[in-house]
């Protein structure tokens, strides 16, 4: 199965509520490995790399949110891997690419 890339940008009330540790604790679980960052926007931007079914779970979890957050709108592509990353972390200060 390819491994693929999955990039998304999180709308809503995403920020204060615990959104990063709940998507890097997802991708833990799922062998993910990418990052999470809270946008200056208020939005929370997602990378992901993984097998395919994987990335459709974590889709899946990122459009419910933990409890606290309202997940209003998930904008999102995927394409194929990079292989860039070795562990999914969470980064602080906005993204700097990958």
């Amino acid at each position: 199965m390819a491994r693929q890339r999955y990039e998304a940008t999180v709308h809503g009330r995403v920020q204060g509520v615990g959104f990063r540790w709940f998507v890097r604790s997802a991708a833990a679980r799922l062998n993910l490995v990418g990052w999470v960052a809270n946008e200056p926007s208020g939005s929370v931007r997602v990378v992901a790399e993984g097998e395919e079914s994987d990335i459709a779970e974590l889709a899946r979890v990122i459009a419910q949110g933990p409890a606290g957050a309202s997940v209003e709108r998930v904008a999102a592509e995927t394409s194929g891997a990079t292989g860039t990353f070795r562990s999914f972390e969470i980064r602080y200060g906005g993204h700097s690419g990958d």
